[in-house]
């Protein structure tokens, strides 16, 4: 035999010998602990694919730290299938898969899957808030188990009961997880409205059941439920759906008539418009306040009125007057008569 075959053996005798002298010093009384086995053995590949946002990226990595049952994964190419993802989770020794899946930067779908028989689930995920953008007060300790509290309406339909089992299986910590703390530190909350499922984390202060929250939270609006793995039939179609990118384009034509709207809106304002407010009726006020008072008021202006009526006509006459022109008399010429006997006289 050789030295490194001796040393081995020597080796593995030594820790014989120590297990045998830590089990013989305990405690009178006392029984030895037992070492518990993690037998739920859960872990959930969680990864993205290229072109994610930054925000996207925190949120992935903010559900990394809340599951410690996690394995990472690189980035996988969009042009990739996505049955690929069996072949990752094998790999990875993993029967649970969380796949990110950006959208030109803007949108985020999320699969839920169930490796490899199947469910999976595709939802579009709303309204991000990150752990680092809501600046919570709340504190939990990194590893510790959660408690998952679910809506009553998760019963009311089959689509909703599925989702609610494989949501707990892949958020629930595993027992006695190698990386988890042996106790329950915060709450996940799932409740629907609107046809979608809110997320929140909240930490237990007291035991009373003081709550504060930590993050993240975000929205999850479920699109389609397959059979099988990333793919096969579909077992649920969401008719409430609508894709992001059909919203953007109806609010651009919203804003593309808005000019026309507003010259419609006043063409009709135009045509609609009365001439007249209301109806006034004179009479109505000679009957406020007091009638004597009403009675004197009004004589004295209908005599305000005689007075510069007057006036007026006077001003008009003395004007005509000063404006006539002062017409002088014709003086007529005294005209010479010529006899003939002068005309006579230059003849000759």
């Amino acid at each position: 035999m050789t030295k490194k075959m001796l040393k081995r053996k020597q080796k593995e005798d030594d820790e014989l010998l120590e297990k045998e002298n830590e089990s013989k010093k305990t405690v009178a009384g006392e029984p030895a602990a037992k070492k518990m086995k993690w037998i739920n053995k859960q872990r959930v590949l969680v990864f993205a694919t290229r072109g994610i946002n930054y925000r996207h990226r925190h949120l992935m990595e903010d559900l990394k730290r809340l599951m410690p049952h996690h394995r990472p994964e690189c980035k996988m190419e969009r042009t990739k299938n996505l049955q690929v993802v069996n072949e990752m989770c094998e790999m990875k020794n993993c029967n649970k898969a969380i796949l990110f899946e950006g959208r030109m930067k803007r949108d985020l779908y999320i699969w839920f899957a169930n490796v490899p028989t199947g469910p999976s689930v595709k939802f579009l995920v709303e309204n991000i808030y990150t752990m680092g953008e809501l600046k919570m007060t709340g504190n939990c300790l990194k590893g510790s188990r959660p408690l998952l509290s679910f809506d009553e309406n998760f019963t009311t339909h089959a689509h909703f009961n599925l989702l609610k089992e494989l949501l707990t299986q892949i958020f629930g910590v595993p027992n006695h997880h190698p990386k988890s703390q042996p106790f329950f530190d915060h709450v996940y909350t799932f409740s629907i409205l609107d046809n979608r499922i809110w997320f929140r984390n909240f930490q237990i202060l007291t035991e009373d059941g003081a709550l504060t929250e930590i993050g993240p939270r975000f929205v999850l609006n479920p699109v389609k439920i397959f059979s099988g793995s990333f793919g096969s039939d579909a077992l649920w179609d969401n008719p409430n759906y609508t894709s992001p990118a059909k919203l953007r384009q109806s609010v651009a034509k919203k804003a593309a008539n808005k000019y026309k709207n507003r010259v419609e809106q006043k063409m009709v304002k135009q045509v609609y418009k009365p001439e007249l407010s209301y109806r006034i009726n004179p009479t109505d006020e000679i009957f406020e306040g007091d009638l004597l008072e009403k009675a004197m008021e009004m004589e004295e202006k209908f005599e305000m009125d005689k007075n510069e009526n007057t006036n007026k006509i006077v001003k008009n006459k003395v004007k005509k007057i000063k404006k006539k022109p002062v017409v002088a008399k014709k003086v007529k010429k005294a005209k010479f008569v010529k006899s003939k006997s002068s005309k006579k006289k230059k003849m000759k």
